[in-house]
């Protein structure tokens, strides 16, 4: 690509979609061209309301555009698979919400796909691209911390219980794990890579969906990551990394953090500091401009490989707790 704007194409409507197109008009070198949603009406709602010149009542349409370079993919879960492959099929990059697909079968379908066609395709996991985020894998991979030994992280929050809302719906790719606990899992994989073991354990709502959930996941080196995610109650949404020299403390919220505390023996505590730039969401879409402009069908900062290994881990927690018989947990109301 040359030196021209990113025009983008919005495929859904959502609060996600909202936010991330807040974001993305907040750039220099990019626009959004246009929305696509499942009706004309919600489609040219949310063009007036940012200001985008085509509004499509279909996501074909959308796909279609030929004043469309990236498509990005706001739909629900259970819709990612459908709608990353409408983008690819009609020649587009994509970027595609977190988590990329449901399962790993259907996000190598995606990643086939997409390197077939030589087409960038990129899981819009934010918080890799966060500049604080970046500083903390330097700072690990520098040896700050001396050796990491423990990660924890946290991300939860009250979600009222309705079997029909994404959150509690089977067929919307409900549960915490899928919406929430792909945070403190990539997060994890970001500092260590793969696990060698992987247990987890979860209370269940009537839909049948994690509810409150905890991973431990075990390393060759000795590490372990803690990991929690719940939708029954509000969490610290922190997380720390531990080393044999020293710890890492990310405050709330660690999937978007403004700030980074770093202690080492015998040192005063230094503190790092960003204001995040919009919603947080400018700095992955910079990252697709980057590539595309580069000529590269996929980030290093989330490779696809990587997105299709956690998503592995993703498959083996969820049946894990398929397995389990556990009385469902409080629900909120």
């Amino acid at each position: 690509m040359t030196e021209s704007p990113l025009r983008w194409g919005i495929l859904g409507t959502g609060w996600i979609a909202q936010r991330f197109t807040e974001d993305v008009l907040l750039l220099p070198g990019h626009t959004v061209s246009a929305v696509g949603s499942r009706t004309e009406r919600t489609a040219e709602t949310f063009a007036r309301r940012h200001g985008i010149e085509r509004a499509w009542g279909s996501y074909e349409e959308l796909a279609g555009d030929d004043e469309v370079d990236v498509v990005y993919v706001a739909t629900p879960h259970t819709s990612h698979l459908a709608h990353a492959t409408l983008g690819l099929e009609a020649g587009r990059a994509v970027l595609v919400e977190k988590p990329f697909t449901t399962n790993a079968d259907d996000a190598q379908r995606l990643v086939t796909l997409a390197r077939d066609r030589g087409l960038f395709a990129m899981e819009a996991m934010w918080t890799r691209f966060n500049p604080l985020t970046r500083r903390l894998r330097s700072l690990v991979a520098d040896g700050a911390i001396g050796e990491v030994t423990a990660i924890q992280a946290d991300f939860g929050f009250i979600s009222p219980y309705d079997p029909a809302h994404r959150h509690w719906s089977p067929e919307l790719g409900g549960g915490a794990l899928l919406d929430l606990g792909v945070y403190p899992l990539y997060f994890a994989w970001m500092l260590l890579g793969a696990p060698e073991s992987i247990k987890a354990t979860a209370s269940t709502a009537p839909t049948g969906v994690d509810a409150n959930t905890g991973i431990l996941l075990g390393y060759a080196s000795g590490a372990l990551a803690l990991l929690h995610c719940n939708l029954i109650s509000d969490s610290p949404w922190t997380a720390v990394v531990t080393g044999t020299e020293g710890r890492i403390e990310v405050p709330s919220p660690f999937f978007s953090p403004h700030t980074l505390v770093l202690h080492r023996k015998g040192k005063d505590p230094e503190t790092f500091r960003i204001d995040v730039l919009g919603n947080g969401y400018a700095y992955q879409a910079e990252e697709v401009a980057r590539c595309l402009r580069a000529g590269e069908a996929e980030s290093p900062v989330m490779p696809l490989d990587e997105t299709l290994a956690i998503h592995r881990n993703l498959d083996t927690i969820l049946a894990q707790l398929s397995r389990q018989a556990v009385t469902p947990g409080r629900i909120p109301r």
